[in-house]
């Protein structure tokens, strides 16, 4: 397969099984999470448990379509570095879940999101420089990070004993 040939169909393909895969890992941590979650104390301003499944998968695909306009934009060379980005944050989108979810662990939770959210803030960064609409598509991501960081550890402080 010539780079070309890499770039159009397979290194797409790679992203949304990456970024479908992500998906997956979080919902296997989050199996029991409408449970846990409506046993937690949550602020007035936290959102129903039903809310987060539509908005992660608009995130998601979202995501993905960013990553996959950067690869068509720049050729996989020169996506690698902005392609790397985003499979750091991908990473630490999966981890997330299952530090909170499945293991309970409110303070690494905490600040790991909040490296997730520098890694999306870099990834949208090189994203933007590549292609300023992927960047755009990163920006509901990051807002919804930010957001998800703040009610992380409210609910975290809120409920020091169950996490």
């Amino acid at each position: 397969m010539s780079d070309g040939s890499a770039a159009r169909w397979g290194v797409p393909a790679l992203i949304v099984l990456a970024t479908a895969a992500t998906a997956a890992l979080g919902a296997a941590a989050s199996i029991d999470a409408q449970a846990y979650y409506a046993s937690l104390r949550q602020p007035a301003w936290a959102p129903p448990a039903w809310l987060f499944g539509p908005v992660w998968t608009t995130l998601y695909l979202m995501m993905a379509a960013a990553a996959v306009l950067v690869v068509r934009r720049l050729g996989l060379p020169a996506a690698r570095p902005a392609l790397a980005l985003y499979a750091v944050q991908l990473v630490l989108n999966a981890l997330w879940t299952w530090l909170f979810f499945r293991w309970h662990q409110g303070a690494l939770a905490s600040a790991e999101v909040l490296m997730l959210l520098l890694a999306i803030v870099l990834t949208a960064r090189a994203f933007w420089r590549a292609r300023p609409l992927a960047g755009w598509l990163l920006m509901p991501y990051l807002a919804w990070v930010a957001f998800a960081s703040a009610l992380t550890v409210s609910v975290w402080r809120l409920n020091p004993t169950m996490l």
